[in-house]
């Protein structure tokens, strides 16, 4: 006892240094700076979803033109050289593009050493999904959905080389299974239970991901007739099925829209709901978050919400700190109109932690907590 006394007073210096490194390292984290803003020549409101391929230090957007600008810009995939931070030239789409997501090609997996993703896939306005060969900078395949409306938001299963994409606009909603191998239709699931109201305007399909652990995809529903709330569903890419539903709670006026996975198996939703992935249960539902589309930051690990609560009166994006689960921070990103100045989309690079913001009528903005210093670096 007398020697465990004697330990007592270093125990508790080490202990305190602990946790002045911890504190510190958290402090570091912010607060957040404009580092640099990327104008895109002719960029207008239209655009929509956002991805960052770190390791091919590429940010890509979804941009659908902008039919006032003089002479009219046609849709493409605005290019940004995450590093550099640096407009490239656009990439070519056939029509408007939704949900973007970049991946990679090889078909045995463990023989794949290179870095960089190959290949863009894009839900375009159409129900087309448009496959973008990134060397040759071409469209290598229209893949047709089936739908009316567009294909929007998708996710990767890089186990089974398949795609799951959201068509959100159709009447009943759905969601197409394609494989990345063959670049053909696997089948579909139809969300009939997401049409409601009178006259029925409350469906659609949101943003999905997928989860290497489980070997599922998630797909935020905005609401059914179940949950007219909204909800989170848990789909196997083999059987095509939903095979667990997690009821939403949301803070009130508020539906999932955006959703995350986060590290030990969580979920997080737009509206704030953090959902454990085991049992489905909610663990804390988070006020004044985003949206639309959020992304979650390995680097930093953060959760990122485009467009704050109110998207266009006071554009933001809030931070969440996933350790914490709590409100860290809020990136101030546009202002109020006139002129008008939103966004609904973010994603970041986990190499830099730069924080990437399409501004309507302006371009990118880009945000940092470290202490780089302004304009364009090559780090």
């Amino acid at each position: 006892m007398r020697q465990m006394k004697r330990w007592m007073p270093a125990l508790a210096l080490m202990l305190a240094v602990v946790t002045f490194a911890y504190a510190k390292e958290r402090e570091e984290l912010g607060p957040y700076r404009l580092l640099t803003t990327i104008s895109i020549p002719g960029f207008g409101n239209g655009f929509d979803i956002s991805w960052v391929d770190s390791s091919a230090s590429r940010y890509y957007l979804a941009d659908r033109g902008n039919a006032t600008a003089i002479p009219p810009v046609a849709a493409r995939i605005d290019v940004i050289d995450t590093r550099r931070l640096t407009l490239l030239a656009p990439l070519p789409v056939h029509a408007a593009g939704n949900g973007v997501v970049a991946i990679r090609t090889r078909h045995d997996d463990e023989d794949w050493h290179g870095e960089g993703s190959t290949e863009l896939w894009v839900g375009d306005a159409k129900s087309f999904v448009e496959v973008i060969d990134l060397e040759s900078r071409s469209i290598v395949a229209d893949i047709f959905t089936g739908g009316t409306g567009r294909a929007d938001e998708l996710a990767y299963d890089p186990r089974d080389h398949i795609i799951l994409v959201a068509n959100d606009q159709d009447t009943p909603p759905f969601a197409t299974f394609i494989s990345t191998r063959t670049r053909t239709i696997l089948g579909r699931l139809d969300y009939p239970q997401a049409v409601f109201g009178a006259p029925p305007t409350n469906h659609g399909l949101e943003q999905p991901v997928w989860n290497s652990k489980t070997r599922k995809f998630y797909l935020s529903v905005p609401g059914t007739m179940t949950n007219p709330q909204g909800e989170v569903d848990e789909i196997d890419p083999h059987l095509m099925a939903v095979t667990r539903v997690f009821p939403a709670v949301c803070n009130p006026g508020e539906a999932p829209q955006g959703l995350a996975l986060i590290p030990r198996q969580r979920l997080v939703t737009s509206c704030g709901d953090i959902i454990r992935i085991s049992d489905g249960k909610i663990l804390k539902t988070v006020a004044g978050l985003g949206i639309d589309e959020i992304w979650f930051n390995p680097g930093d690990e953060r959760v990122y919400f485009a467009g704050g609560p109110n998207f266009i009166a006071d554009p933001s994006v809030p931070v969440l700190d996933i350790e914490t689960n709590s409100l860290v921070a809020v990136i101030k990103v546009g202002t109020p109109p006139p002129p008008l100045r939103f966004t609904h989309s973010v994603a970041a690079d986990s190499e830099t932690n730069r924080i990437f913001v399409p501004i309507s009528g302006v371009g990118v903005k880009v945000y940092t907590d470290s202490d780089e210093e302004d304009g364009h670096h090559d780090h």
